[in-house]
């Protein structure tokens, strides 16, 4: 089928789809990058890395340009995270399409 070059792909992940309202709206984002340790997504370089810089946006873009940037199994893993630590922000992304 013929796709324009601004169409998105349909298996975009979640993730992928909704960078820039996550940056921007991720609140706590220790508590994740905990569980993104705990899970192997993240080494502990990372973790310190991150956690050293100073805003929560810097941290998120850190975590994009890193980790979520590897695989989709590390971008399925901070989308469950997500779903638990930011509920309401991913109901709404989820309505929005």
């Amino acid at each position: 089928s013929y796709r324009t070059f601004f169409s998105l792909p349909s298996d975009e992940h979640f993730v992928d789809k909704h960078r820039l309202q996550l940056i921007e709206k991720v609140n706590n984002i220790a508590p994740i990058l905990d569980e993104l340790l705990d899970e192997k997504v993240i080494q502990q370089d990372q973790y310190n890395t991150i956690r050293a810089l100073q805003t929560r946006r810097e941290k998120m873009r850190e975590l994009y340009s890193g980790p979520l940037h590897a695989s989709p199994s590390c971008k399925d893993i901070f989308y469950k995270i997500l779903e638990k630590k930011e509920p309401r922000l991913i109901d709404a992304l989820k309505e929005k399409k």
